[in-house]
């Protein structure tokens, strides 16, 4: 039987009809409900033209596997996350591929308390079951159970307990669900913002799930992507302007000016927030852009902690930590009290009573971004990305002061530092690079080119 392509570092991705589909799907799904012996499992899906027929597969084969599907039908993968644990599940799935091309899907997958697979229950054990498809015949007592309303109720009040309603001001915020999944759990919650007299007025963009993108994949996280939403908070002359992925589990900022802010800066932010509502408590970080969050955790008396980049790491260590939130300069943002898990519409909610409380976005991160620029991902696509990474490493470390290896290659040259990695999900390399009050432009055509020659 051919070798299953489509299990990646920390969930199931690949191309349709090459690395994924139905029957392969089928097979993913007894082999997660045999791996975690599991009676009750959470399924949800996002808007893809594929994602359907996908999650109807894995019913079936949870079913065959005498499994309970609590279905929440079209929703993000944090509804998932949160469902597992609240309808007390044995695990989740969420038919999903993000913001990768069109012709790509995949699973999300976390186990019992929404916590990330381990090595004992984790994709290895799945896939070795896929992979041998030795199943035997159907068990009884497998069945259907549609819970898309009540989950759906269940998901929005809980996110409104990261916002205190009554502090709210006037705000005009652009959203833009890029077509994903996101318009249809976003009116949920702005209706429930609504019958508590939150003061909020919205202007939404590409808000309709469409699998078909129209308005192109997605990824806010892409500088091209960026414009449409940009453009209208300056036209409507809004407050902040929020975009969120196909999955809606990042979400992305603009300030009032139209301007991007990037992900670390917003990692500072919501780091403060936490830490004023509960000092000394633990905040972790990925590898890639660390020197404002840990400057920001550092002033405010928390305690800043090193994870890999990727949302099953993350989670693992908030874990293993007790941190109260855990951020990625990429946009996920993970919060102790929402079952440890990274939410897209929580950090917007607090971002809203910051703006109302404190004032503006840009105002908030003026000073941070003087204090330490930064690159913003720059992204390589290439045919030997490791060749690239020796190339830079060969170039710099005998120069560095610091060498980190927790995801790629980090390496701090005093006044700046970057990390060279490449993507768990996707054949790209990524470059992040920040300074101390430096301007990073020479020393990012000198990566450039060796990454490129």
């Amino acid at each position: 039987m051919p070798e299953l392509t489509c299990f990646k570092t920390y969930d199931v991705r690949g191309r349709l009809g090459i690395d994924l589909d139905d029957a392969i799907a089928f097979r993913i799904g007894r082999g997660f409900a045999r791996a975690l012996d599991a009676r009750r499992v959470v399924l949800g899906r996002d808007c893809r033209a594929s994602s359907q027929a996908l999650a109807q597969a894995v019913t079936e084969a949870l079913i065959a596997e005498g499994v309970e599907v609590l279905d929440l039908g079209l929703s993000g993968t944090e509804e998932m996350y949160f469902a597992t644990t609240h309808f007390g599940a044995d695990g989740g799935i969420c038919v999903t591929a993000s913001h990768n091309p069109m012709d790509w899907n995949g699973l999300k997958m976390v186990r019992a308390g929404s916590a990330p697979l381990d090595s004992a229950t984790g994709l290895a054990r799945i896939r070795t079951l896929a992979q041998d498809n030795a199943f035997g015949p159907a068990r009884s007592g497998g069945l259907r159970r549609d819970i898309a309303v009540q989950a759906r109720e269940a998901y929005v009040a809980r996110v409104l307990e990261f916002v205190d309603c009554a502090a709210l001001r006037p705000l005009h915020i652009v959203v833009n669900a890029g077509n994903g999944a996101a318009g249809p759990t976003f009116d949920a919650i702005a209706a429930a913002l609504v019958a508590r007299g939150a003061p909020l007025t919205f202007t939404r963009l590409h808000h309709d799930p469409d699998g078909s993108f129209p308005n192109g994949i997605p990824n806010p996280l892409l500088p091209e992507n960026r414009p449409v939403t940009a453009d209208a908070v300056r036209l409507h002359g809004a407050d902040m302007g929020v975009a969120w992925d196909g999955d809606f589990d990042r979400c992305f900022f603009f300030d009032h000016e139209g301007n991007f802010v990037d992900g670390e800066y917003v990692v500072g932010l919501l780091a403060e927030v936490f830490l004023q509502k509960e000092p000394g408590a633990t905040i972790i970080h990925d590898p890639r852009v660390i020197w404002n969050t840990r400057d920001v955790v550092a002033q405010v008396g928390g305690r800043a902690v090193q994870a890999r980049t990727g949302h099953a790491f993350i989670k693992q260590a908030m874990r293993d930590e007790g941190a109260v939130y855990g951020g990625e300069m990429s946009a996920h943002h993970y919060f102790r009290d929402f079952v440890q898990c990274d939410s897209g519409m929580i950090p917007w909610l607090v971002m809203a009573e910051l703006n109302s409380q404190r004032g503006a976005i840009a105002d908030l991160v003026a000073a941070r971004r003087r204090a330490f620029p930064s690159s913003g991902e720059i992204n390589f696509t290439l045919p030997d990305p490791q060749a690239a990474i020796a190339r830079v490493r060969a170039q710099f470390e005998p120069l560095a002061s610091g060498v980190d290896e927790t995801d790629g290659i980090s390496l701090d040259m005093g006044d700046w530092r970057f990390n060279l990695r490449a993507s768990n999900t996707e054949p790209v390399l990524r470059l992040n690079a920040e300074s101390k009050g430096l301007s990073l432009d020479p020393m990012l055509a000198e990566i450039r080119a060796l990454v490129t020659m």
